[in-house]
């Protein structure tokens, strides 16, 4: 395999136009101010020798307005997002390099975004976040350590820190297919003479969707107050997100795909006559506050001390409307029988976050040394309520069912605490203009505790604690002017989530364990004024990784368990050509394999007399949702730039091709677990009037201009039968829109 990658990496550096680059991947660095030292802290910096990309605020600002930030990021190099209702709003998800969301670290400010219980983001409850960040810096590999949860196959570090000298003030309103608008609208005081400045943006989404009740209601708000004077900086920081969405987690049978893509069986029932309805509140509706408070001091031009809270309130709920369910399971009591009955019910969830970061960074120019430590507590409630059941109809008093544990109609009820302390220190150094060598070590402490019960009344009580030590070691040269080599190795460990543990313990398996990674990353890069090509070669060995069955919980969080050996090797190769002062060509390419050794698959026997399982072997297999071929190429004409003086200089027409080759669904390598390749064509057009005290802008987005039809994730089902010596399985996906439009209207100053 690593002759494979050697020889085609010598292959495609011959010929550079194979491969481009993505936007801002050579923003240069810019001057270090207090407002920013924080974001810098998780940062990768131009000497770090670590593979990394960024987007500024002109691109995220240029992204189609309907998209999450996956959807917003997806043409960064291995990057791959899709979308539970087809479109760009709702739950969204990505995989980098084939790690999925809980092994990708988020942070924003230097605050990690993930859920402490599962480790994932959930991007639904953030809307319109890339319109409120001004930068986003993705680290793809082990990358570097910051306080707090480490990446474990990459990480996206965005920030919102940054102060403007001057006034401003923007809004924007979008159009587009399925009933979706959009308005954003900001304004900020930029940096008075006092030191004081505050800014306030506000967003609001609706869309009823490609998929049949993937209607998305949605509003986020973010506002600072902050001080910035001499050698001190003080924010205050606040980000709200508030999401009502339709369920659209279920996916659907692919019999059913073939005749009906838009269909959805969330909320579906029927009547006495057998006529089919649909519940409108089958929905997941979750709503966020985010506070952090940041002091930063200057000791001189070489020392700052940085140190921030954060506390993260989440409380939300998912609705569903069930035929024919056992009451007694759901808190009512009958005496001698447990009778059948349509049901509404919510699962709920209620959490507090706390967080405390400290970190001390010494620069000298040639020297960069930074410490951190950092400490955190999460409190998360799981519970739920009963509305109304239609055997004991209107009348019952549903607030006497349950537990009275956190609502008196609750029918099961358990809690999860998680504790983290970690430090870590970072260390650079310059020898002459030749090389800079590169240290990076991190402990992590946890501990996690469990307990009560889960919706089905199995107890879940549970509590284990890990250490973990995280060294990272590279190196970056500097062969001339224009090109540049680095090679790094870095060791991880990652601890199971909620969901993993949760299944293991209720299904009595052996314990789950933390899983492992050696990341070795060697990257060469070549800039000149118009042309930028960077080639990285990879190599993520894992042992224990924790890897999804395929299988989906009640709730869609996708079971995992540990496999023993495996790796993603791989080939990056990006470019970015300016090719006339009017056309620009980008793109990037991977190649990849994504290997289980020795897989086992265990499946449930369905006509067993005791809970048993029968083992699968299917050999070396590829890792699900792991393609071995991602790529990208983008045109970006501006026909008037540099020809005419007025507006028509910022015409500006942009076709991009996104392509994804074939991946599995489960880790068995079956065809019948196939996701086919696939590729989208997009186009954006853009303008923008001066008029003199402020810009007009005018916007019009075509996504999947070929209309192509594909699904872009899957799960599946699997049961085993003895008497008849037969494994019988099904898969579940979530097909992606056809081609549709946006338009935005755009106002700033």
């Amino acid at each position: 395999m690593r002759v494979f990658l050697f020889t085609a990496a010598l292959a495609l550096l011959s010929i550079p136009s194979f491969a481009d680059g993505v936007a801002d991947s050579g923003e240069p660095e810019k001057t270090e101010r207090l407002d920013s030292v924080i974001v810098s802290v998780s940062r990768a910096g131009s000497r770090t020798p670590v593979t990394f990309t960024m987007m500024g605020k002109e691109s995220l600002r240029a992204s189609n307005p309907m998209n999450s930030l996956p959807m917003a990021l997806n043409l960064q190099p291995s990057v791959v997002s899709y979308n539970d209702n087809g479109t760009g709003l709702g739950n969204s998800a990505m995989t980098i390099r084939g790690s999925k969301g809980s092994q990708i670290n988020v942070t924003l400010n230097g605050i990690t975004l993930n859920d402490a219980e599962s480790q994932e983001v959930f991007w639904v409850n953030i809307p319109a976040l890339h319109s409120l960040i001004s930068s986003v810096q993705v680290q793809r590999g082990l990358g570097t350590t910051a306080s707090g949860p480490g990446a474990f196959g990459a990480s996206i570090n965005m920030n919102t820190a940054s102060v403007g000298p001057d006034p401003f003030a923007s809004a924007e309103i979008s159009r587009g297919s399925w009933n979706t608008l959009m308005t954003t609208v900001s304004a900020g005081t930029g940096l008075t003479s006092s030191g004081l400045y505050a800014n306030v943006a506000y967003a609001k989404g609706f869309t009823d969707g490609y998929i049949r009740n993937g209607k998305v209601d949605s509003q986020s708000l973010f506002a600072v107050l902050g001080w910035l004077k001499g050698n001190n900086s003080l924010r205050l920081t606040y980000l709200m997100g508030d999401q009502t969405s339709g369920i659209t987690w279920n996916g659907i049978d692919i019999d059913q795909y073939n005749k009906d893509r838009r269909y959805n069986d969330a909320g579906e029932y029927y009547d006495e006559y057998g006529n089919v309805h649909y519940y409108d509140n089958a929905v997941d509706s979750y709503k966020q506050h985010h506070i952090q408070l940041n002091y930063t001091h200057s000791f001189s031009d070489r020392l700052t001390w940085t140190t921030t809270l954060n506390y993260t309130r989440g409380d939300g709920y998912d609705e569903y409307y069930k035929e024919d369910k056992k009451l007694n399971n759901y808190g009512f009591s009958y005496d001698g029988g447990n009778p059948k009955s349509d049901i509404i019910y919510r699962k709920e969830m209620a959490n507090d976050f706390y967080v405390a970061n400290t970190d001390l960074r010494y620069d000298s120019g040639s020297f960069r040394l930074t410490a951190g430590a950092s400490a955190s507590k999460y409190s998360g409630d799981h519970f739920g309520t009963v509305l109304w059941a239609a055997l004991p109809g209107d009348e019952f008093d549903y607030s006497s069912l349950g537990q009275g544990n956190v609502s008196t109609n609750s029918w099961y009820w358990n809690v999860g605490d998680k504790k983290d302390v970690s430090v870590f220190v970072r260390s650079e150094k310059d020898l002459a203009d030749l090389v800079t060598i590169y240290a990076d070590l991190q402990y992590r402490h946890v501990g996690l505790d469990m307990r009560g019960a889960d919706d089905d009344a199995v107890d879940i009580t549970y509590q284990d604690k890990w250490d973990f030590f995280n060294p990272r070691f590279g190196a970056k040269f500097y062969l001339g002017e224009r090109h540049n080599a680095f090679a790094s190795y870095a060791y991880g460990n990652r601890e199971p989530g909620r969901g993993d543990i949760k299944e293991n313990v209720k299904g009595a398996l052996s314990p789950i364990r933390p899983e492992k990674m050696h990341d070795i990353e060697l990257g060469y890069e070549y800039r000149a004024p118009r042309l930028t090509f960077n080639a990285n070669i990879y190599f993520m060995e894992y042992r224990d990784m924790l890897l999804e069955t395929g299988n989906l919980s009640s709730s869609g969080y996708a079971i995992k368990e540990n496999v023993p050996q495996g790796y993603r090797r791989g080939l990056e190769l990006a470019a970015a050509w300016n090719a006339l002062r009017w056309l620009d060509i980008d793109g990037n390419l991977t190649l990849s394999r994504n290997r289980i050794k020795d897989y086992v698959s265990y499946v449930s026997i369905d006509d067993s007399e005791v809970p048993a399982v029968k083992a699968f072997e299917y050999g070396d297999t590829d890792m699900l949702l792991s393609p071995s071929v991602t790529g990208m190429a983008r045109i970006s004409v501006a026909p008037w730039k540099g020809v005419v003086s007025n507006s028509l200089r910022s015409t500006t027409l942009s076709l991009d091709w996104k392509y994804v080759g074939h991946q599995y669904i489960d880790n068995s390598s079956r065809k019948e677990m196939e996701i086919p390749a696939y590729n989208v064509l997009n186009l954006t057009v853009s303008h923008e009037f001066d008029l003199g005290g402020g810009k007009l802008g005018l916007s019009a987005y075509v996504n999947n201009l070929l209309n192509r039809m594909y699904y872009a994730y899957g799960w599946r089902w699997e049961s085993y039968s003895q008497a008849e010596d037969a494994l019988y399985s099904g898969i579940g996906v979530y097909p992606q829109a056809p081609a549709n439009f946006m338009f935005k209207l755009s106002y700033r100053f």
